[in-house]
């Protein structure tokens, strides 16, 4: 029995950490999933960034303390798996939805992004928002655009009066 709780301990404790250097976490409900899709899931998810694990939801409730938490520990039922992203917010979210469209038995739970919470249907809007790298080159472009523009338009004025 002591052994058992020591491992619990221990699990709990891993948890915690990741929790803890995790910028966004996504709870799924992963039933459905065959062995090869979900190592098809973990594999996609992998390339992300993204690390994912099935814990029991007792242990992630134990580990869950925080009272940014509580709302997440009420939905813990059932098959449930984390994905835990540790520098890009919205990439688990993003990188599940992907591989929900083909999977549709794999279902958003909820979700915590940069500390705030978000239920199932809210993590699907977070997972449509485009990469960091992806807004900053539409930013730039969309700065580019009337910049050029301008520089045309001084050309062809400076050519007419020349």
């Amino acid at each position: 029995m002591g052994k058992n709780l020591e491992n619990k301990k221990v699990v709990v404790s891993e948890i915690e950490e990741k929790l803890g250097k995790s910028a966004s976490i996504v709870i799924v409900d992963y039933r459905g999933l065959n062995a090869e899709q979900d190592t098809e899931l973990r594999k996609h998810l992998r390339e992300g960034g993204v690390e994912y694990k099935i814990y029991k939801n007792s242990l992630l409730k134990l580990a869950m303390k925080d009272e940014k938490y509580n709302e997440i520990k009420n939905i813990l039922e059932g098959p449930t798996a984390i994905a835990f992203s540790y520098s890009d917010p919205t990439i688990a979210a993003r990188k599940v939805n992907d591989i929900s469209k083909k999977y549709e038995s794999l279902e958003f739970k909820a979700g915590i992004v940069e500390n705030m919470y978000y239920d199932a249907e809210k993590i699907k809007v977070i997972a449509e928002i485009p990469s960091r790298e992806v807004l900053l080159s539409r930013l730039l472009g969309s700065m580019k655009s009337p910049i050029t523009n301008f520089a045309r338009v001084l050309k062809q004025v400076a050519e007419k009066n020349a």
